[in-house]
């Protein structure tokens, strides 16, 4: 199935399995509020700065030894839409 996500100001259309919608929409949820936290508390930064942090954050949670709930195939669409991210700039 093929989805619309929108991280920070942009959207991407990604395609996951179905059962796989729910981890990545309430992950795509967590990165968006996390950006908007980053936004409140380092004003003046670009959006690319604030999604940076955001993946750097995560990474962190994830390394951490932190359970991120995420299958393999949602790890792997997060995987893509970070590349998709490293096209775009």
């Amino acid at each position: 199935m093929t989805i619309n996500v929108v991280i920070g100001d942009r959207t991407y259309r990604i395609k996951i399995e179905p059962t796989d919608e729910e981890v990545v929409r309430r992950t795509l949820r967590t990165i968006n509020d996390k950006i908007i936290e980053y936004k409140t508390q380092f004003a003046g930064r670009d959006m690319q700065d604030y999604v940076a942090m955001v993946l750097l954050w995560y990474a962190t949670q994830a390394l951490g030894g932190q359970a991120t709930g995420l299958s393999a195939p949602a790890l792997e669409v997060l995987t893509r839409i970070e590349q998709q991210l490293d096209k775009a700039l």
